[in-house]
């Protein structure tokens, strides 16, 4: 069987404040969305636009990272893959979540620092966190 790729990469605008949780066993995880949106002209030359929301989600160091520098209508760069995950409610039905595992994070455009400081560039270098309850 060959290789396969599961990649994902957004620029857009935080929908509200990322909120950090802690699994069982201690670990961090911050979840937030992210908006982003396209423009394209119609056939009969209206303007349309379309916003697409992404759940997602980043582990360990990176979780505490976006917890203390994100905040809600901040651009963003996240990089990561797409996961779905499902879940059985109460009454038995089956729920699915699909996600963006987030390994990299750089925050873009307006933010609460100095005017010209550099991109900050933030990686996970300690991968994922596999299985979580939330």
């Amino acid at each position: 069987m060959g290789r396969g790729l599961n990649k994902v990469m957004i620029i857009g605008y935080l929908g509200r404040d990322p909120e950090m949780r802690y699994t069982p066993s201690g670990r961090p995880v911050t979840s937030f969305s992210v908006a982003t949106s396209r423009t394209w002209t119609s056939a009969e030359g209206e303007r349309r636009e379309e916003t697409e929301w992404f759940n997602v989600v980043a582990w360990g160091t990176l979780a505490e990272i976006c917890k203390t520098h994100l905040s809600k209508n901040q651009q963003v760069y996240v990089e990561g893959r797409l996961q779905t995950r499902g879940w059985e409610d109460e009454t038995g039905k089956r729920h699915f979540r699909t996600e963006l595992v987030a390994n990299e994070m750089i925050l873009l455009g307006d933010r609460r620092r100095e005017p010209h400081q550099e991109d900050i560039d933030f990686v996970d270098h300690e991968g994922d966190g596999g299985d979580y309850a939330f």
